[in-house]
C-alpha cells in the first residue's frame, strides 16, 4: 500500500477537520464534529483499519502518521474549545455587565408611623404657643401616678382591673399626668409644658380600646390663670390641628386632679355640626378632658395654690389620629400592615 497516499489523505482529513471545528457554534456541536473525526467510528479510526493490509515494516510508519494526525486534531480541538469558551464568557459578562453610571435600585423607603405624625403635629402646635416638651418614665410610683394627683386610696382606678401593677409596687403609668407632677416638682412656676407618651391600662382589645396606647397632656401654671385661658388655648389647638374653624364645647365632668373639670367636645369636622355617622348625629365629637388644676395637686408638689393657678388637659393620640385620617378601628395602628401604613408615608 502506498504510504505517501495515506499521508496525503491524513493531511486532507486534518484540513477538513479544521474547517469543521471552526464552523461549530458551541461546545455541544464541537463534540459531535470531534466524534466524526476521532471517535471510535471516526475517519481516523478507519485509516487505522488499513493496518491489516500493510507489511510488518510499514505498520509502524502508518501508526506514526495516524498518531501525528491525531495530535494535530486534538490541538485544533483544544484551540476551538478555548475560543468558544472565551466567546461564551464574553457574552455572559456583557449580559451581566453593570453600568456604574446608572442610579442604583433604591428599596422602598419607610416613613413615620401615623401616630408619630399626629404626635409631632400636636407638639409643633403647642410649641408655637410657648409650650416645651416634658417626658417621664413609663414605670411609675403610686405617688406620681395617683397620690399626688389627688386620687383617694379607694379610687377604682387603683384596682388591678384598671391598672397594671408590678411586683415591686410600681405601676405602668395609666396616663401621662405623672409627667405633670414630676415637672412641677422639678420646676417653679410659671410652667408651660406638653407631655406626649405611651400609657397602659387593663383594657380588652377592640375597635376603640387597647391595653397600650398614647396620650398627651398639657399643663400651664402661672398667676391668675383662668378657665377662659384654657378655652382659648384649646380653641386655638383645634383650629390648628383640624385646619378648620370649629366651635369647642365644654361639658361638666369630674377628674380627681382638676376642679372644675370638663369634657371637651369639638364641632364635628366632618359634617360641620349638622349630624353624621361619625358624630352619631349629634354634631359634636368628644376629643379630650380638661380642667383647672386642683389646689390639692398644687399643694402636693409644693406650689402655693393661693398664689398660683393653672389648667391641664389631656387626650388620646389614637383618637385624634382616627378623627384626622378617618380610621374606624384603633387596631389598624398596631397591625403593622404595610398597605395601611404606606398611606401616611
Amino acid at each position: 500500500m502506498d504510504l505517501t497516499a495515506i499521508q496525503k489523505s491524513l493531511a486532507e482529513l486534518v484540513d477538513r477537520a479544521r474547517d469543521a471545528f471552526a464552523g461549530a457554534p458551541n461546545e455541544a456541536e464541537l463534540n459531535q464534529v470531534k466524534a466524526a473525526f476521532v471517535g471510535k467510528s471516526g475517519e481516523l479510526q478507519k485509516t487505522m483499519q488499513l493496518m491489516r493490509d500493510l507489511t510488518p515494516d510499514e505498520r509502524p510508519q502508518l501508526g506514526k502518521l495516524v498518531n501525528d494526525a491525531r495530535q494535530e486534531l486534538e490541538l485544533l480541538l483544544d484551540q476551538r474549545r478555548d475560543e468558544l469558551r472565551a466567546a461564551e464568557r464574553a457574552q455572559r459578562l456583557e449580559r451581566e455587565r453593570v453600568d456604574a453610571t446608572l442610579p442604583g435600585r433604591r428599596p422602598p423607603a419607610g416613613g413615620p408611623h401615623p401616630l408619630r405624625l399626629v404626635e409631632q403635629e400636636i407638639v409643633r402646635i403647642f410649641r408655637t404657643m410657648g409650650y416645651r416638651v416634658a417626658v417621664g418614665p413609663e414605670v411609675e410610683t403610686d405617688f406620681h401616678n395617683f397620690t399626688a394627683l389627688n386620687f383617694p386610696d379607694d379610687h377604682p382606678a387603683r384596682e388591678m382591673h384598671d391598672t397594671l401593677k408590678l411586683p415591686d409596687g410600681h405601676v405602668l403609668r395609666t396616663h401621662t399626668s405623672p409627667v405633670q407632677i414630676r415637672t412641677m416638682l422639678a420646676n417653679r412656676p410659671p410652667i408651660r409644658v406638653v407631655a406626649p407618651g405611651q400609657v397602659f391600662r387593663s383594657d380588652a382589645v377592640d375597635a376603640t380600646h387597647s391595653p397600650c396606647f398614647h396620650q398627651f397632656e398639657g399643663l400651664y401654671v402661672d398667676r391668675k390663670v383662668s378657665m377662659s385661658d384654657l378655652k382659648g388655648t384649646l380653641e386655638a389647638f383645634v383650629e390648628a390641628f383640624f385646619r378648620t374653624r370649629a366651635s369647642v364645647r365644654f361639658r361638666p365632668s369630674f377628674f380627681p386632679f382638676t376642679e372644675p373639670s370638663v369634657e371637651v367636645d369639638v364641632q364635628c369636622v366632618f359634617c360641620g355640626g349638622s349630624g353624621c355617622r361619625t358624630c352619631k348625629q349629634t354634631g359634636w365629637i368628644e376629643i379630650l378632658g380638661a380642667g383647672m388644676v386642683d389646689p390639692n395637686v398644687l399643694e402636693a408638689v409644693g406650689i402655693d395654690p393661693d398664689v398660683w393657678s393653672g389648667f391641664a388637659f389631656g387626650a388620646g393620640i389614637e383618637r385624634l389620629a382616627m378623627l384626622r385620617y378617618g380610621v374606624d378601628d384603633i387596631r389598624h395602628f398596631y397591625d403593622n400592615d404595610v398597605r395601611f401604613l404606606a398611606q401616611f408615608s
